[in-house]
């Protein structure tokens, strides 16, 4: 094999290019970019040298930007006529097909050159129930072959000689009509479109479709015959030179992406905990979806993607300003100046963390374009240049400098509406729930929470108080089950115990799984060593000889927790005040107001994991 220096140093030119412009386009995915073009060099550059097809895997929340990134590197390539997108299902409703071989010859991938197949929402194609029962599958069940050694079977042949005879029989029986003086069959029975194609199909011919229908008769049973004598038309396909790229959401991996409406938790909280999730977290949720082979099947290419961070989303809003501000000069002449708040309304009231980008985008019409066809309409009746766009929050009014002239609309976010509706007394009582899990917090583990907040955008009131990750011990365990109890028993120390609210019931829940398994699972109690959770019916244990224990636990850890909220009564009451007045405290305004009481604690970053210095006590 010759190799061309030089058509390899253009592709790889044209490499290196599609890399800048990706990065262009999406924000927050620069890795992801950088580790995709590295794993396409060798099919891009020297598919010659392939001996079975480039898998790669990738895994990340919705709205990250999976599919529009192959879109538009399949673009950037140049590869439109050799790409085909399919979505496999075990609906039968979702696709014609039955098997993704159909669908690659019905796209003219059925030959052994170069090609491009996405693979997406691929969680959709599971193979194993929640429960692990096996699915019933009928459909693209070729799927796992492609995967296996990149090859895939034609039609049984038996079907293929059967068509072909087939269609040799109507011919002839056309023939005899014409000869009797019959009505033909139709005017060409046997080369209509359909036919052209599955004969090219059928034939793994290279002609074009409407050149085989014009084909003569004649050279058309030759090639027939012809082609029947060759064994390669029975032989399977050889896709060893196509890039399969398979995506999609996996909720097993990525356990905060059911938490959809959240748009109070800081983004870079859940940019810290997807950038843990590791190709052995993305091969456990895979086994819960499919069988060990077939999970096998997916390679070793599994590209992760994190969470959009604060300061990503914050770019994004920017971009599409500038944008916005570049059509609107070219189109219309006008020079736009939008101050910060506009970014920051954006933001509050576009950014849902789990979401990814989509709502950004909508809130980014919601509140400029929108409201800018007013001012842009001002400009242009008087001839201005220049429109200077601004959000007075105070106000709630977006404000619109049009020359000389101020043009103020009325405008409170759709989200900072329903964060700004709860009521007074309600977070009042949130606060206080939220201060105790907070400052038992503080106890226990020695710095400040992630985020405090008693005023989130949810129909209802509602408050959180966000953990670091913790690695459990015999001692953690305990001190968080006081800490989910603190909530509850902090309202019950300030408002009485006639006024707790019932807003602990989620708390006593885990506080109580918690306890079950310290006793139950982990062997903690040392009157209880056999593991009491076991649910197979032949070894199922009675629950019920440990449920005594389980609650003379709960009971102890909620007499303690009240104990040390108590002592810490004058700080509790007061960041209580503090976090109902702003309805969110920064993890810095936290650690000021436990130090003014005399508990220093640390601020550690998102990513932060609790864990006991097993390393310094190994070596001491």
């Amino acid at each position: 094999m010759i190799i061309d220096k030089e058509e390899i140093k253009k592709k790889k030119k044209k490499l290196d290019d599609c890399k800048a412009f990706l990065k262009k386009e999406f924000i927050g995915i620069d890795k992801i970019i950088d580790d995709i073009m590295e794993y396409i060099q060798i099919w891009y550059l020297m598919p010659e040298i392939l001996t079975r097809p480039v898998v790669i895997n990738l895994w990340g929340m919705t709205g990250v930007g999976k599919t529009d990134l192959v879109r538009k590197m399949v673009r950037f390539l140049e590869f439109q006529n050799r790409f085909v997108e399919i979505e496999l299902s075990n609906s039968d409703e979702t696709s014609w097909s039955k098997s993704v071989s159909d669908i690659f010859q019905s796209n003219g991938l059925s030959d052994e050159k170069p090609s491009i197949v996405l693979f997406d929402e691929i969680q959709r194609f599971n193979t194993l129930d929640p429960d692990g029962t096996p699915v019933p599958q009928t459909k693209f069940t070729d799927f796992w072959e492609l995967l296996s050694d990149g090859r895939l079977s034609k039609r049984e042949r038996e079907d293929l000689e059967h068509y072909l005879f087939s269609y040799l029989l109507r011919k002839k029986e056309n023939d005899r009509r014409k000869l009797n003086g019959e009505t033909e069959l139709d005017e060409n029975p046997y080369l209509n479109l359909w036919d052209a194609k599955e004969l090219k199909k059928y034939l793994s011919m290279d002609d074009d479709v409407m050149s085989i229908i014009d084909m003569k008769e004649e050279d058309m049973i030759k090639l027939i015959r012809k082609k029947q004598k060759e064994k390669k038309i029975y032989e399977p396909v050889n896709y060893s030179k196509m890039l399969i790229i398979i995506s999609g959401n996996l909720d097993e991996a990525f356990q905060m992406s059911r938490e959809t409406s959240e748009a109070d938790i800081d983004a870079n909280i859940y940019h810290a905990f997807t950038k843990k999730i590791t190709v052995v977290d993305i091969k456990n949720a895979l086994s819960r979806k499919f069988r060990p082979e077939q999970v096998a099947r997916f390679g070793n290419i599994h590209l992760i993607y994190f969470s959009l961070k604060t300061e990503d989303f914050n770019k994004l809003i920017q971009r599409e300003i500038n944008t916005l501000k570049h059509n609107t000069k070219t189109k219309f002449g006008v020079g736009l100046k939008i101050n910060k708040n506009i970014n920051d309304l954006i933001y509050r009231n576009g950014v849902f963390p789990v979401q990814g980008v989509r709502p950004v985008f909508s809130s980014v019409v919601d509140i400029l374009d929108t409201n800018l066809s007013k001012f842009l309409f001002e400009a242009i009746i008087h001839e201005d240049q220049s429109i200077e766009i601004d959000y007075l929050e105070q106000q709630k009014i977006i404000t619109g400098k049009v020359g000389n002239r101020v043009i103020e609309i009325p405008y409170l976010g759709k989200i900072d509406k329903i964060r700004q509706s709860n009521l007074e007394d309600a977070v009042a009582n949130i606060s206080v729930h939220e201060c105790g899990h907070a400052v038992c917090y503080m106890l226990y583990t020695g710095f400040v929470p992630l985020q405090l907040k008693s005023k989130v955008a949810s129909s209802y009131a509602a408050g959180f108080t966000f953990p670091h990750q913790i690695h459990d011990t015999k001692e953690s365990i305990l001190d968080r089950v006081k800490i989910y109890l603190a909530g509850g028993i902090a309202e019950e120390i300030v408002f009485g115990d006639k006024n707790a609210s019932i807003g602990r019931s989620h708390d006593r829940e885990q506080a109580t799984i918690l306890a079950i398994d310290y006793i139950r699972k982990y062997g903690f109690e040392v009157n209880y060593q056999a593991t009491y959770n076991l649910e197979e019916y032949p070894h199922r244990m009675q629950q019920h000889i440990t449920d005594e224990r389980v609650e003379n636990l709960m009971q102890e850890l909620a007499r303690k927790t009240k104990e040390d909220l108590i002592q810490h009564l004058v700080l509790l009451k007061n960041i209580s005040k503090q976090l109902g007045e702003k309805g969110s405290l920064q993890p810095k305004e936290v650690s000021d107001i436990a130090k003014k009481h005399g508990l220093t604690v640390d601020i550690r970053e998102e990513g932060h994991l609790h864990i006991v210095d097993y390393h310094k006590m190994l070596n001491s």
